[in-house]
């Protein structure tokens, strides 16, 4: 028996689909309509099921368009996080979070603890789950963006690359305080910490607890002016336990390998 020829795209067709801007439906049309065919499908169905198609891929699209915007350093998710890994936390409140109502109310997220126990996986997977929800987001380094900012005031462009930072729905500012801020450092992070305030979300890491973070500020009057907004207007995290990095270095991963083998 010989099998019914793939359905053949007619160039008007085409030119239609690229009139409407539907062009992307051409890869996988000559499958839909010889489904149709097949399954003998009314066409309010098959109308249905082409533009479910579209808005899927569209939908795809504009996702992969935040995520590389965010700027991620890895593209992690919370289903990624190993469980069995010896770090404690809230994790109701990690629960709550992944929930996104904080960014509904313009809330902030303060995610402390000591060094490699999942901090900034756990920001990013949160930045990431934003990014599926529709909302924009922005990931970088503390002393990055903060030096970012000093060369933008060197060639008079500081308003422009600080609406960059105070633009998105989220931003995410991973290793907050390393080191004690200079005092045009400490008016930089201030006017971030203001302009989001009530405005947007902030998603803070820092291996250092909250509670060290006011001598942190140059200017006491200025640090408490930013924290008291910041700490009275979010949640905070903290992690304890072993290296999470420990768990997915190489060695890592190549014992865990041999042992599954072993067994």
């Amino acid at each position: 028996m010989t099998a019914n020829p793939m359905p053949t795209i007619t160039p008007d067709l085409k030119q239609v689909l690229k009139r409407l801007r539907l062009s992307g439906m051409l890869p996988t049309l000559p499958d839909r309509i010889a489904l149709a065919k097949q399954s003998h499908m009314e066409y309010a169905t098959f109308l249905e099921l082409v533009l479910s198609d579209e808005i899927s891929r569209r939908d795809e699209g504009t996702l992969d368009r935040r995520l590389r915007a965010a700027d991620f350093e890895e593209l992690v998710t919370l289903e990624q996080w190993d469980d069995t890994a010896d770090v404690q936390y809230d994790r109701q409140l990690v629960q709550e979070l992944f929930g996104l109502h904080f960014l509904q109310r313009h809330e902030h997220v303060l995610i402390a603890g000591q060094v490699g126990t999942g901090k900034s996986f756990l920001a990013q997977a949160l930045g990431h789950a934003a990014c599926r929800a529709g909302y924009s987001v922005l990931f970088v380094r503390v002393d990055t963006m903060l030096k970012q900012l000093a060369t933008a005031r060197a060639d008079y462009s500081f308003d422009r690359e600080l609406r960059r930072f105070l633009a998105p729905d989220v931003l995410v500012a991973d290793d907050f305080g390393l080191h004690k801020l200079s005092a045009q450092q400490s008016s930089d992070f201030y006017d971030v910490i203001i302009g989001r305030h009530r405005t947007s979300s902030l998603v803070v890491t820092s291996n250092r607890d909250v509670s060290e973070w006011l001598a942190l500020f140059d200017d006491p009057i200025l640090a408490n002016s930013a924290l008291d907004r910041l700490t009275h207007n979010s949640y905070q995290l903290v992690m304890e336990g072993e290296s999470y990095r420990k768990r997915t270095s190489p060695h890592a991963r190549r014992s865990q390998t041999a042992n599954k083998e072993a067994h």
